[in-house]
């Protein structure tokens, strides 16, 4: 979403407390040596993590590359689960990237004479789950060793290219930071295995290359797709008048742009993301897909009364007091009760105009209650997916399609790729949330998932022989289908699934409960160990208690069977596991999410908004979003316990301003502490009445990953700050013995990772727990220094979150990436005394 300047400069300003620069490369190679360091000295591995699964739902799949002469064998990269090999159809699969320094992938090229794998680390599809990598890494040993490349500022990589015949030629597309400009970005190229790069095409700061292309006949001839993009914590600038197509016909040397004015592709400030596929056979044919974020034609305004379309939320933005008394009542009926709307049942076309007509309400009332930042990207009327074809090497481009596509909304930046069958130029296949299959040059389009396919997908492969043989790689993992998508078999023996939050509960085998990115909410029994048998039987030991993107859970100890589950911004629900579903209240049981009354001023909802049971009494139900909610009746009824406790920011399209998360002292009912996604702490001692901001010295304006009251002393609390959102890597961990008055920095010796989330040993007040971007570190002196625990674990892995439970004294981990893990803390408990 493009802002205006001065809003911009607006959210800058409020932003800028935030006074931190992105991490530098040199640093984080330095965390490289540190980490190593804090693994080989660890007492903590002589005791080994097993992982439980589940392998029933997988992971992003960014990546496919297979063998042309035995399609038997193929490689697979995903966003954070790093890179698996086959060499039986995908009937089972070996990771061959676990002992590396980072698991995120963007992209991967092999070249299948030699057997040299390349792969760029950290993916190009900028969303919230998008982490850095740290450049480029080869091997010609099946991954058995590996060879560091360099590019350690690129952080994320959308596309290697090999020469033709010269193995030591490569191109790689860089598009750089997420959250920050940067220099190292555009296309870079190494005449020499990889041992030196040079720069060859570079636009700006902010633009960086999300595809390339190479012509399979000529190695001189390649193509471009750069990207103007900017994330911040508030906002999303999707696409900018830089980006564009770019070609070079001297091997990458020299670039020219030719999406250039009068070519027949769009230009100027709606130029989103770019993908690029060559038709092999006949190389002068290229595809290149746009997220194109031009505005679609006005839609009719509420101005219109007479119009007979269904309203839509821009009607009421701007609507004066004279046009909403105008508007038919059925149609507004009809809005009000649109169940993606959520607006209690009180309100009703006739007595919101009556409140307009008597000033009660504001005539903009509707837009005010329903308008927030993620509305503002879903809602966008842009023209979205737009496929561009050339027959003559791009010099002209013409677009395929009369209809619109409308398979990105507006999350174009998510997708963004074309794939052309190697042996018919008509057939052609866009990913998008849906997979469409063209059979007549992208004039008309099919959708090819079925069942047994999970929506958003990011890659895709054509058999060279017979094209009807195809894989899919999407945010569920990977499917195969021999008959052009009628029917796909599911590849997901991996456990692959990137958690979110996880919860555990008391039953025996006690049930780890967790949200995972885009495949909703599972639970399954500690005790699990994975294998297919389950496929004779039919019934997997991990079964769904939700869909969207799966968030925190709460699991009432009194029953084990009362969860509090839920996805994105704030969408959630309690539900007691294995009861039928109650008259009128769904699959999924009862609405726990707080609300507000017309007119009052909007609540923001975190990504994943926090929630909490208290131990004390369990009917007590608490609920973050930019204020604090309680319940004493399981979330039936919320109130607002507090004004905002964020620094209530400008809003861009992405929510912020909202807690983002919530901790109860063990020991004293109703001392509350909550932290923000823009930088603020606050406690309460009361319940909620009354509360103090504790922020004190703490480094300013970061993302509050975690807060933590203790359980072994009432006045101490542990917090973690996490600087991700503005690709500040350093580990920050505080704790305080005076509620917050003043701080105090530990874990000083933690490598440049993010850090997500710190808990208390169950027994030992000295022992914590604390998960980062690259994986789990304990200490056993309260901070003072720490070790890593990484045995049975990949090297690197995002840990997300950590569960204790005490009554198996057994430690789980909630890994993004690599789904679940579990080991016992008796080791670690003896080596502590």
């Amino acid at each position: 979403m493009r802002k205006t300047l001065l809003s911009l400069l607006i959210i800058s300003s409020i932003f800028a407390e935030a006074q931190v620069k992105p991490t530098s490369p040199a640093e984080r190679l330095k965390s490289i040596e540190l980490r190593k360091q804090l693994s080989q000295q660890s007492v903590a591995n002589k005791t080994e993590f097993r992982n439980i699964g589940p392998s029933i739902q997988s992971g992003r799949v960014v990546d496919i590359d297979v063998n042309p002469a035995d399609p038997t064998e193929f490689y697979v990269a995903y966003a954070t689960g790093g890179l698996w090999h086959t060499l039986n159809n995908g009937m089972s699969f070996t990771p061959i990237f676990d002992s590396e320094d980072i698991i995120g992938i963007g992209d991967i090229a092999v070249n299948w004479k030699t057997k040299e794998i390349w792969v760029g680390t950290g993916e190009v599809n900028s969303s919230r789950s998008t982490y850095a990598g740290l450049g480029v890494y080869k091997s010609n040993d099946n991954g058995k060793t590996w060879t560091w490349l360099g590019l350690a500022d690129s952080h994320h990589i959308g596309e290697i290219k090999l020469h033709a015949t010269d193995p030591n030629t490569a191109w790689v597309a860089v598009l750089g930071h997420l959250y920050s400009p940067n220099k190292e970005r555009g296309i870079y190229k190494t005449s020499d295995g990889g041992k030196t790069w040079k720069q060859t095409l570079y636009v700006d700061e902010n633009t960086g290359a999300v595809d390339l292309d190479i012509n399979p006949a000529n190695s001189n001839e390649l193509y471009a797709g750069m990207w103007y993009r900017t994330r911040k914590a508030w906002n999303f600038e999707e696409s900018g008048k830089s980006g564009g197509i770019f070609k070079s016909t001297d091997g990458g040397e020299t670039w020219q742009k030719i999406s250039v004015e009068g070519a027949g592709f769009p230009t100027g400030d709606g130029v989103g993301r770019i993908g690029l596929a060559i038709y092999p056979k006949n190389p002068n044919i290229v595809y290149a897909v746009v997220d194109n974020n031009e505005k679609r034609a006005a839609r009719t305004t509420a101005a219109s009364t007479t119009d007979t379309s269904a309203y839509i939320l821009d009607m009421f933005k701007g609507i004066t007091k004279e046009q909403f008394a105008a508007l038919d009542n059925k149609k507004l009926n009809a809005f009000l009760r649109n169940p993606r709307n959520r607006i209690p049942v009180e309100y009703t076309a006739e007595n919101i105009k009556a409140g307009v007509a008597a000033d009660k309400y504001a005539p903009n009332v509707l837009w005010d209650y329903l308008y927030d930042a993620n509305a503002a990207i879903t809602a966008a009327e842009v023209k979205g997916c737009e496929l561009y074809r050339s027959d003559d090497a791009g010099k002209t481009w013409r677009k395929t399609h009369a209809d619109p596509i409308n398979i990105y909304s507006s999350y174009g930046y998510y997708f963004g790729k074309v794939f052309v069958s190697p042996i018919n130029e008509n057939n052609v296949v866009l990913t998008g949330v849906d997979l469409l299959l063209s059979n007549d040059g992208g004039k008309k389009f099919k959708s090819i998932g079925g069942p047994t396919v999970h929506s958003d997908h990011h890659s895709f492969w054509f058999s060279n022989t017979k094209d009807n043989h195809v894989i899919n790689g999407n945010d569920g993992g990977l499917n195969m289908s021999y008959d052009a998508g009628q029917n796909w078999s599911k590849l997901n023996t991996p456990s692959v699934g990137q958690f979110y939050a996880i919860e555990v509960d008391m039953a025996k085998p006690y049930n780890v409960y967790g949200g995972l990115q885009d495949n909703g909410t599972w639970f399954g029994p500690s005790t699990n160990r994975e294998n297919i048998r389950w496929h004779s039987g039919g019934d997997y030991p991990f079964k769904s208690i939700g869909g969207g993107d799966g968030m925190q859970v709460q699991v009432d100890w009194r029953d084990n069977r009362t969860v509090y589950s839920g996805s994105q911004f704030g969408a959630y629900s309690r539900q007691v596991l294995g009861a039928p579903a109650a008259a009128g209240r769904g699959a999924r049981g009862n609405s726990v999410r707080p609300s507000r009354a017309l007119g009052e001023s909007a609540l923001r909802f975190n990504w994943q908004s926090p929630i909490l049971l208290s131990k004390h009494n369990q009917d007590v139900f608490y609920f973050g979003s930019n204020k604090f909610h309680r319940s004493f009746s399981k979330g039936d009824s919320l109130v607002s316990m507090s004004g905002d406790l964020t620094t209530n920011p400008q809003q861009g399209d992405v929510p912020f301003g909202t807690l983002s998360t919530m901790s109860e002292s063990p020991i004293r009912f109703g001392l509350i502490y909550t932290g923000s996604d823009d930088g603020l702490i606050h406690v309460t001692k009361d319940g909620g009445y009354s509360w103090n901001n504790i922020n004190g010295k703490l480094p300013k304006g970061l993302y509050i990953s975690r807060v933590v009251a203790s359980k072994f002393k009432e006045s101490r609390v542990y917090v973690t700050l996490n600087g991700y959102r503005n690709d500040y890597f350093n580990a920050l961990v505080y704790v305080s013995d005076d509620y917050g008055t003043t701080w105090k920095q530990i874990a000083k010796d933690l490598p440049y990772e993010s850090v997500n989330v710190i808990r208390e040993d169950p027994t030992n007040e000295n022992i914590l727990y604390i998960g980062t971007d690259g994986g789990l570190y304990v200490s056993l002196n309260g901070g003072n220094t720490c070790m890593m625990w990484n045995k049975g674990l990949p090297y690197s892995i995002p840990v997300h979150d950590i569960a204790i439970q005490p009554r198996d004294n057994e430690i789980v981990l909630g890994t993004h990436g690599r789904s679940l893990y579990i080991a016992g803390l008796g080791d670690i408990q003896k080596a502590a005394k």
